[in-house]
């Protein structure tokens, strides 16, 4: 039996088919300056839930690395730049590489929805 254990809590592979829209991201010229790609994405509650890449903010510590789940902070605006959404939020803006498979893009469509109306951001105390 071996003395070492290969743990990780918080991350996943990315497919080849997600390595494939990432590359043709990084390719894609943008209006601003990306913070980071993400893959598997999907909205919930104002905040983009995905697979990070390439995290302009990634630390020796691991936080951002790639592969990791991420929460981002609430989420502003998303729209279209050539051939990617762009999700701008209230400290970043990401590339959504890929959609989370069963309700991906239907959360997309749904924030678009309702972001036609007024924004209503979360608080910054919860009481």
């Amino acid at each position: 039996m071996p003395n070492t254990v290969d743990v990780n809590f918080h991350g996943k592979r990315h497919t080849d088919f997600d390595l494939a829209r990432i590359l043709k991201a990084q390719a894609q010229c943008f209006d601003k300056p990306i913070t980071a790609y993400l893959c598997g994405v999907s909205i919930r509650a104002r905040a983009g839930i995905g697979v990070v890449f390439g995290h302009k903010r990634k630390d020796q510590y691991g936080r951002f690395g790639d592969g990791h789940l991420i929460r981002t902070s609430d989420v502003l605006k998303v729209e279209r730049e050539g051939r990617f959404w762009v999700m701008t939020t209230v400290n970043s803006r990401y590339v959504l590489a890929t959609f989370q498979r069963v309700n991906g893009r239907a959360s997309l469509r749904q924030f678009l929805r309702l972001s036609r109306r007024q924004h209503h951001l979360s608080p910054h105390v919860l009481q």
